[in-house]
């Protein structure tokens, strides 16, 4: 079996089917793999799947307990998700940089002798005959033959034909060295209306850091990143003190725009992500903003069902199919709830902000409503994990 892809998708699909005893190869385009971006949240359902990997203490180790999620525009309170309103004993997220959670699972399959062949672009995929599939390359060359590839190449896979939108804003983001001033358990927002927001994610410490970090993100639209670069960095610091003076600390350690990484988001989700001898997992399949920080989560679920469904089926396409209908539902449950929620948080709109900070805002620290957001942010809406058999 061929996984393309060096992501946490194509990592935990390509350890899960090693484990079931398949031969897996893994494919990446870059010639070291690396992760892109700086942090993220492992929600309870992602837990699940590293736990059944036996790699949970590992992330743990390396990240940052949350507990809290803060939200705030003009002094109003806007946001306030507690996962301790679901009363689940020990139940929280993890900031957790990306380099850590790629350390954990690329060390894990370095362990288990997979392959990974590095330097390798690709271009697309054929058939090959009696129900097998290559990997076609950049530079022309094919890959051998394979009964499944499994493609975690990401929103812009050339294994999957166009689909979606591209969304109007990103974000920047840096990892820096934690300072005083923020929770240590919780993930703190400040918004002014749609269309700014300042965020700070504890993350732990990562590997070869002497300190704890957190990961620092700026909402930007993407068509005013070139005015953004030409404005200078000191011009966009003001701007962010303004918003957020307790941030003050954090910008001082952004001395060059070189520190900042923009992540462009696209919502699409394929309504075939099977063909013969092909799967789509993670954003390959559907992707969306990180509103609700689902996003690894859901690609670890999705490499837990294909070796699920490959374990108990009696032939490829009926495991991958499997593999989809474990998954179907729930994917298409946070699809809609992302798309609806986006725009809340990141748009031109001066209504739905305004709606936000003075209808949902206060409502966020009551029941029902407080419990009905930690069931999303969580990811345990629409229980993904009983198809699975996992359980928090």
């Amino acid at each position: 079996m061929a996984v393309a892809g060096c992501g946490p998708a194509g990592l935990a699909a390509a350890l899960l089917l090693a484990r079931d005893g398949h031969h897996v190869t893994i494919y990446e385009r870059f010639d070291a793999p690396a992760p892109l971006g700086s942090g993220l949240m492992i929600q309870p359902t992602g837990l699940a799947v590293l736990r059944a990997l036996g790699l949970d203490g590992a992330l743990i180790a390396r990240s940052a307990r949350i507990d809290r999620l803060f939200g705030a525009a003009d002094g109003r309170v806007v946001l306030d998700v507690g996962y301790a309103t679901l009363r689940q004993a020990g139940l929280c997220g993890f900031g957790v940089h990306r380099a850590t959670l790629f350390a954990v699972l690329h060390d894990a399959v370095t362990a288990a002798g997979i392959s990974i062949e590095t330097g390798r672009a690709i271009a697309g995929s054929e058939l090959s005959g009696y129900g097998r599939r290559r990997l076609a390359f950049v530079d022309g060359t094919r890959s051998a033959a394979f009964d499944l590839i499994v493609d975690a190449l990401g929103t812009r896979t050339p294994l999957a034909p166009p689909c979606g939108r591209a969304l109007p804003y990103g974000a920047l983001w840096a990892s820096l060295r934690r300072t005083e001033g923020f929770a240590t358990n919780a993930l703190e927002q400040r918004y002014r209306r749609a269309s700014a927001m300042a965020g700070v994610l504890p993350i732990g410490r990562p590997r070869g850091a002497s300190a704890d970090h957190a990961a620092f993100f700026w909402s930007i639209r993407a068509d005013r990143l070139e005015r953004w670069r030409d404005a200078g960095l000191e011009a966009w610091k003001e701007e962010v003190r303004a918003l957020w003076p307790a941030t003050a600390p954090l910008l001082d350690q952004i001395g060059d725009a070189g520190q900042l990484t923009f992540a462009r988001y696209a919502h699409r989700t394929l309504r075939r992500p099977v063909d013969a001898a092909l799967i789509h997992i993670g954003d390959a399949w559907h992707s969306a903003s990180p509103q609700l920080g689902q996003g690894a989560n859901m690609a670890l679920l999705d490499a837990f069902a294909l070796a699920r469904g490959l374990r108990n089926a009696p032939d490829v396409l009926s495991g991958i199919a499997a593999a989809v209908r474990m998954r179907r539902r729930h994917v298409r449950l946070y699809q809609a709830l992302t798309a609806v929620f986006t725009p809340v948080y990141q748009s031109d709109s001066r209504t739905l902000p305004f709606v936000r900070d003075r209808l949902v805002g206060p409502l966020s620290g009551s029941w029902p409503a407080n419990r009905i957001q930690a069931a999303m942010v969580s990811g345990l809406i629409g229980k993904p994990l009983e198809p699975l058999g996992l359980t928090v």
